[in-house]
């Protein structure tokens, strides 16, 4: 659950977020000895989960990342090419694919609130000539694949004019419900009927089609950006009487939109997940005596107002994919550190934990030797199979797992993909 958008911004981003990381508070660490890794014997948790686990891929859609190719391409060739996505999950032996069909305030289907995507067409609000979320839906569930709707709730551009918007936009008609920052313009998340607008905007595609989740990203209130601030003094003023700091508040509107969103969906279909892939820091031990031993940059509970330890304790959610994009031993924020620590965040409640993986690292060229390892994925999984609180993996993104350049995919599948399998629930 990471950029620009998830490459928008995770490639953009990824290579920020590990310098972040590297240059992450100082300062010993507290010595901490995680709860040795629960191995099912005769009995089950991991013979269970060698029959059913979730095998998911990241399709991005924003800024044309994954699907489709570049915007403008004919409704024959759009749908071409999310068929040869989803065949390719089906070869690699997935159960589900994350589609994000609301990138940046805009639809993948015909939606009432908002425009058509500009990364259909080339013209934010233009009829692309069919359905997509349809044809998806339909075409997933032909090979056996469970499609997610991922949503982004407060991205509005990856611009900061609001004129280049189209006139019919929200964020048009209500100019006092948007922010600039960081040379982009974002829904301002500590105004009620913000809060209500995107819940209903995203609950329209769960009303009108058979999505089997709802996936938000890590975007919540925006990373932060160095010298630039977030400017929800007005709305701070008005609705923060009664919480200690603005951070706080901050945490409770993002808190009030999971869990309104998880209760309106439960509403509507109860058999729809509820999944969110955050930054997978939830704070340092530095910071916090029940955080991860990490010395990350970013911590979502203090820097983007997302409490995301707490939305697994109160079972908010149906489902966390933290996106733990680095690699076993990375000092910063190692992979074999956090795993566990989310393992054992889950432990005892009825969130599902799936990992998010950065097959996009694999055989990059600026990434450090781990990810020029082939095998490095692979021992990712088997670490994960420690854990029998782990059900599953998702890879960013789907480009990648079509490329696998180095054959970091091929090796995850000949090493733990035996054979499909159901997800878990």
């Amino acid at each position: 659950m990471g950029r620009m958008t998830r490459r928008g911004f995770t490639v953009a981003a990824a290579r920020m977020m590990s310098a972040m990381l590297a240059s992450g508070e100082a300062g010993a660490a507290v010595a901490r000895s995680w709860p040795a890794p629960r191995t099912a014997g005769a009995g089950a948790p991991a013979e269970r989960r060698r029959k059913r686990e979730f095998r998911g891929m990241w399709i991005a859609t924003v800024v044309n990342v994954d699907w489709p190719s570049k915007p403008g391409l004919s409704p024959d060739r759009q749908r071409e090419e999310l068929i040869t996505l989803l065949d390719t999950a089906v070869d690699r032996r997935l159960n589900a694919v994350m589609l994000q069909i609301r990138p940046t305030a805009d639809a993948f289907w015909p939606s009432p609130f908002e425009p058509w995507s500009e990364y259909l067409t080339g013209t934010q609000g233009r009829y692309p000539g069919w359905d997509p979320l349809a044809f998806a839906v339909r075409e997933a569930h032909r090979r056996r694949i469970e499609l997610h709707g991922w949503f982004n709730p407060y991205r509005i551009a990856n611009h900061p004019d609001p004129g280049r918007l189209v006139a019919t936009h929200p964020a048009r008609i209500h100019p006092e419900w948007v922010v600039p920052y960081g040379g982009k313009l974002y829904y301002n998340p500590g105004l009620p009927e913000v809060r209500r607008f995107v819940q209903d905007a995203m609950l329209d595609a769960v009303s009108r089609y058979d999505l089997d989740g709802v996936h938000f990203d890590d975007y919540f209130y925006p990373y932060p950006v160095a010298g630039q601030r977030f400017d929800d003094d007005t709305a701070y003023a008005r609705y923060g009487s009664g919480f200690p700091d603005r951070a706080a508040w901050r945490r409770d509107n993002i808190d009030l939109l999971v869990r309104e969103m998880g209760q309106r969906i439960k509403r509507r279909k109860r058999h729809v997940q509820f999944g969110i892939s955050p930054f997978a820091v939830w704070r340092n031990r530095s910071t916090d005596p029940l955080g991860s031993d990490t010395r990350a940059g970013v911590q979502t509970y203090d820097d983007l107002g997302a409490d995301t330890r707490k939305w697994v304790v109160e079972e908010w959610i149906d489902y966390i994919v933290p996106q733990v994009y680095w690699h076993i031993g990375f000092a910063a924020a190692d992979y074999a550190e956090l795993v566990p620590w989310w393992a054992e965040t889950v432990r005892d409640t009825d969130v599902q934990l799936y990992v998010g993986e950065a097959l996009y690292r694999a055989g990059d060229p600026a990434q450090p030797a781990p990810w020029q390892d082939p095998a490095e994925l692979s021992r990712h999984l088997t670490l994960c199979r420690e854990y029998p609180e782990v059900l599953g993996n998702v890879y960013f993104s789907a480009k990648q797992v079509v490329a696998d350049p180095i054959g970091a995919m091929a090796r995850v599948v000949k090493d733990h993909y035996p054979a499909r399998v159901r997800p878990p629930y």
